[in-house]
This record gives structure tokens, C-alpha cells and sequence, in this order.
């Protein structure tokens, strides 16, 4: 018997060492060395202080900043925790209803606006955590932020274009615009 407990034990340790222990430690030296940043969890830092990741969206709700993509992570929106859509179909009124509840929000918020509100605005993503919005989006809201930080509305747009990520490569997904980024940016500019 233990001819054959004996080596089952040993193997398990050395498994258990293996892939629980060294592994782990290899991999995420590696991480730490090539990919920095992302490895530390993408933060992003105001005067020392950690305001939040590049990777994760926020709940922007003053009319002087820019709003993110709506959340479906629960119990509260951006958990981390509870990355997820809502898996609500297409079909299904529960989902016509909130886009309508949205749309009606964003109106009242910017009742001057008679645009067409894009659909990342009033739509949650996959993972009901994505930090960016369309060039679109930004740019549907762009009076409104002007308006409330009373600055000009040209000023507030330019800002929105040094922001916006092209395309990796040209090709690779869309133009895009990191929320946090932007408002940080105009908190500067103040």
C-alpha cells in the first residue's frame, strides 16, 4: 500500500508546488515586468492618489462631465465583482423599457439636444463595465458640458478629439473615448 500512497503524495506535492506556487509567481513577474501598468490594474493616478482604472467604468452623474455607458452589474452599478450584461434580449420589454427610461433621462438632462441619443449612451455592455463611449457619444454631449462648466463648446469638442483612441492599427475595433480620461481632462481646465 504504500508503494502506492507514497508516490501519489509526493506527485501531488510537486504538482501543488508547481502550479499553485512557481507558476503563479513566473507568470506574474513576467506580467509585472512587460506589462506594468496593466498587471497593477491600470490606474489611474490624480495627485497621488488612486482615482480609478482606464479599464473600468465609473458613474459620472454632474452635468459638467461626461457620462459613461450605462451598468448592468449588480447590486451596484461598476462592480467589479459582478462583471455581466443584463441578458436582456432584444424582445424583451424589460430592455425596451430601461433604454426608454435612459433616453427620457438624457433628455431631461440636455432638453435643448433634439439629436438622435447614440446607442452606447442608453445601452449596457457586455461586461456592464466598459470605460469608453463612442466619438459619437462624447460628442452628443458635448453642449451640455460646456453649458454647465460654461465654457465653449468648441473648447469642450477639442478636448473630446485629443481624447479619442483611433483603432489599433487602423482597423482593429473602433474609435473610442476613455470617460475618466476626458473628465480629468476638464477638471484641469478649469
Amino acid at each position: 500500500m504504500t508503494s502506492i500512497v507514497r508516490p501519489c503524495l509526493v506527485l501531488f506535492t510537486a504538482l501543488t508546488v508547481v502550479t499553485g506556487a512557481f507558476y503563479p509567481l513566473v507568470v506574474t513577474g513576467a506580467a509585472r515586468l512587460v506589462f506594468a501598468d496593466e498587471a497593477a490594474g491600470s490606474l489611474v493616478m490624480k495627485d497621488g492618489k488612486a482615482v480609478g482604472s482606464s479599464l473600468i467604468g465609473q458613474s459620472f452623474a454632474d452635468p459638467g462631465h461626461f457620462w459613461g455607458r450605462p451598468s448592468a452589474t449588480a447590486p451596484a452599478a461598476y462592480n467589479a465583482q459582478a462583471s455581466g450584461g443584463s441578458n436582456l434580449g432584444p424582445l424583451n420589454p424589460a430592455l425596451a423599457d430601461a433604454v426608454k427610461g435612459r433616453i427620457e433621462a438624457l433628455r431631461a438632462a440636455d432638453p435643448g439636444n433634439h439629436a438622435a441619443v447614440p446607442v452606447d449612451l442608453v445601452t449596457a455592455s457586455a461586461s456592464g463595465l466598459d470605460p469608453h463611449i463612442s466619438p459619437a457619444a462624447a460628442a452628443w454631449q458635448v453642449a451640455r458640458v460646456a453649458k454647465a462648466r460654461h465654457l465653449p463648446a468648441e473648447g469642450v469638442q477639442k478636448l473630446v478629439d485629443q481624447h479619442t483612441e483611433q483603432p489599433v492599427l487602423g482597423w482593429f475595433g473602433e474609435a473610442r473615448v476613455n470617460v475618466l480620461a476626458l473628465n480629468l481632462s476638464l477638471d484641469a481646465a478649469r
